[in-house]
């Protein structure tokens, strides 16, 4: 077997409650990680899929991680070249958490290092969303440019790509809890009404303004009174059993926010320190073992490398 290149691409948090389609950042963990080599065989093939319950296609063109690498290797002129990719899910599908995207930012990485880095890690970001897009119909970023570049990452333009790194106040972590029930990211759209009153919009304007500064000025207070989503959460919460219970526990123990992570089932809060954000996990975590609904509890800090070489 030839050697390859092994790439690590991690789990995401989307929208950020008040930044809908605009807003995400990168976890430590978990994450996939997909394997490029040379191979003998003209083309690009996906040659082995792990962890995904067969629930992933071998088929380049119906694979997020696949289709993504095609189009990177047809914009430099490689789809010749024989290659063929390993994907590892090392996360569950359908869980908010970006799964598609991970698998889409990790493939692009991986061919470009193979290929020995013929473009910057930025510029891999459209062919990365390209791949996404085959997972759940949408053009938009808020998963796949945090998983590929790290960082809390504002979306301006999803079209045009037009993304930004945010500062991340020091000490600041990130609670996830993953129940074990199945929200698939068209569901979770579906329930979402195109009709937004002007009082909502101005609401949810102020708040994402308040949370963008205070994310430069360092102010908790401001960050926490501005994690206030008046859109899409409420129309979302019905679909999370017990959501309005979890978010409750985690503010009393001491959360900035809490909220959906992108379409959901998972809960992300964020948190002032790794030490209350361990007690907000556990927290959020007893209101799911109390109705019997298994859970899987992340706390990490804001990943600041995105997808990375192994």
């Amino acid at each position: 077997m030839k050697a390859g290149v092994k790439v690590f691409a991690p789990a995401t948090v989307a929208n950020v409650a008040v930044g809908f389609d605009i807003l995400g950042f990168a976890l430590e963990k978990p994450g996939d990680e997909i394997i490029a080599r040379f191979s003998d065989t003209p083309g690009l093939r996906i040659a082995k899929i792990t962890g995904a319950q067969g629930k992933l296609p071998l088929d380049i063109n119906k694979n997020t991680a696949g289709f993504a690498a095609l189009k990177l290797l047809e914009h430099l002129g490689e789809e010749g070249r024989g290659i063929e990719l390993e994907i590892h899910k090392k996360m569950p599908f359908g869980s908010g958490l970006g799964s598609s995207a991970a698998s889409a930012a990790g493939a692009v990485m991986a061919v470009n290092e193979l290929l020995r880095r013929p473009l910057e890690k930025r510029a891999l970001l459209p062919f990365a969303v390209l791949g996404e897009q085959v997972a759940d119909g949408a053009y938009h970023a808020d998963n796949v440019a945090p998983s590929l570049i790290g960082g809390m990452v504002l979306i301006r333009d999803n079209e045009t790509l037009d993304v930004h790194r945010l500062p991340i106040p020091a000490g600041i972590h990130a609670t996830v809890v993953y129940p074990h029930v199945e929200i698939l990211t068209r569901d979770a759209r579906g329930v979402l009404s195109d009709m937004v009153s002007l009082r909502q919009c101005i609401q949810q304007n102020g708040n994402m303004a308040g949370l963008l500064v205070g994310l430069y000025q360092s102010d908790l207070e401001l960050i926490s009174r501005s994690l206030n989503d008046v859109i899409i959460e409420p129309q979302r919460a019905g679909l999370i059993p017990h959501f309005q219970k979890v978010k409750e526990a985690a503010l009393k123990a001491g959360a900035l926010g809490c909220s959906i992570s992108g379409a959901g089932p998972s809960i992300f809060a964020l948190c002032a320190n790794s030490l209350i954000a361990e007690e907000v996990g556990l927290a959020m975590k007893r209101i799911f073992e109390n109705a019997g609904i298994e859970s899987d509890l992340f706390v990490s800090p804001v990943n600041q490398e995105g997808a990375v070489k192994l």
